[in-house]
């Protein structure tokens, strides 16, 4: 089991008043990610569970790629991977930040 934590400062905080969401399932090939509108509102940090070791540089682009897009200012971002691709996870993240801006 490998740990990753990722901290950006983003230019603005997420639209939207959601205090939290949930955004997929654990299951072979996927991953559950939890947002929580914790943080001040020009931070945004990601944790990361997953059982496959070595791609650290694979996460940390594919979260960059997020903060940039999404400016998720002021969410704390846990995922709880289960061997999903990146192309998996952008999509449940930006799902994600969509859920927090009702």
């Amino acid at each position: 089991m490998e740990s990753l934590t990722f901290r950006h400062t983003t230019k603005k905080p997420l639209a939207g008043s959601l205090p939290n969401a949930i955004t997929g399932v654990v299951a072979s090939g996927n991953l559950e990610i939890l947002l929580e509108r914790v943080l001040p509102p020009d931070a945004c940090e990601v944790a990361i569970e997953t059982p496959i070791a070595g791609y650290g540089d694979v996460w940390e682009a594919v979260v960059a790629d997020f903060v940039a897009r999404a400016q998720p200012g002021g969410l704390r971002i846990s995922i709880n991977d289960g061997g999903a691709r990146p192309d998996t996870v952008s999509l449940r993240l930006l799902q994600g930040a969509r859920l927090m801006e009702v």
